[in-house]
């Protein structure tokens, strides 16, 4: 390639192995860092087209990432919202025995009342729960924590996707005393006079509102269990959209280990034979001067 390797101006023998030792050990590194990047592309100059692509499916990954641990966040506030309707259910289940005990003929009007001021309590706890249920600070059931009655309700919106529309939203109902579940219905409408004045009368006829606020809970109860299918539906397709999406862009832009390695076993190999060839290359001018001798 170089020519006479004799000569002696110029050591083209010695010129032509620094320059194959020089591509070898070039080749060598590009190798290495491929090994401890486990990547085939580092930069745009490696490959223009394949760095673009995986960039652009790294990008879509992790918003499907995100939008996975935005619907488990959205799981979490259904879970606390739930379980906030499960205890004023069990309140409600309460109050019911106390109406049917009220309705009994047997009791006095004092026995009656008081059985009314347990009630009337115990509606003070929904009311409790109702406001002091809370995800980050936000009261889930109202936007209106200062009316005890309000029928106010609040909506979520969970980001549960990478596109703008992809969106879930979720609808919790301010269940209080006076506003009972997905049909508000009014628990103290029972009573005319007041809890501390409980008939025996309005005991007897509270127990069918009390059936009906029951079954106005378990409709706003179910929405939440209807939430979560959902969103488990959501989960297991954004997971698999996580994966497979990952999966591409790996086939792209990882390295593959076992071809890398063979590279660079073959390249070690070629700089051990480049650096012997420059060695002998560099030792040809001592040849000519041999002949002066």
């Amino acid at each position: 390639m170089f020519g006479n390797i004799t000569t002696i101006n110029s050591n083209f023998g010695a010129m032509e192995a620094l320059y194959n030792l020089k591509k070898t050990n070039g080749n060598l590194s590009f190798h290495q860092t491929r090994l401890s990047t486990g990547k085939r592309i580092n930069s745009a100059e490696d490959d223009a087209a394949g760095y673009h692509i995986a960039k652009h499916l790294e990008s879509r990954t992790r918003g499907l990432s995100q939008a996975l641990d935005n619907v488990s966040t959205a799981k979490n506030v259904l879970n606390i919202a739930e379980g906030g309707y499960q205890s004023q259910m069990d309140i409600l289940q309460q109050i019911k025995e106390s109406l049917t005990q009220a309705a009994d003929g047997a009791l006095s009007d004092e026995q009656r009342n008081a059985i009314g001021d347990r009630i009337d309590a115990l509606l003070t706890e929904v009311d409790d729960i109702n406001n002091q249920t809370k995800y980050n600070g936000f009261v889930l059931f109202s936007t209106d924590t200062t009316n005890s009655t309000s029928s106010v309700d609040r909506s979520m919106q969970f980001q549960v996707g990478e596109e703008t529309s992809d969106t879930f939203t979720t609808e919790f109902d301010n269940s209080n005393r006076a506003n009972m579940g997905e049909n508000n219905v009014n628990v103290d409408s029972i009573v005319a006079g007041g809890w501390d004045n409980l008939t025996q009368e309005e005991a007897t006829a509270g127990i069918n509102t009390l059936e009906t606020a029951i079954d106005s809970l378990s409709a706003t109860i179910q929405r939440m269990g209807d939430y979560q299918a959902r969103l488990t539906s959501k989960e297991e397709s954004l997971s698999i959209g996580v994966a497979n999406t990952e999966a591409s862009r790996s086939r792209i832009e990882d390295a593959d280990f076992a071809k890398e390695q063979m590279e660079m076993i073959k390249l070690q190999i070629l700089q051990q034979t480049g650096i012997s060839a420059f060695s002998q290359a560099n030792s040809a001018p001592q040849v000519v001067l041999s002949l002066f001798k």
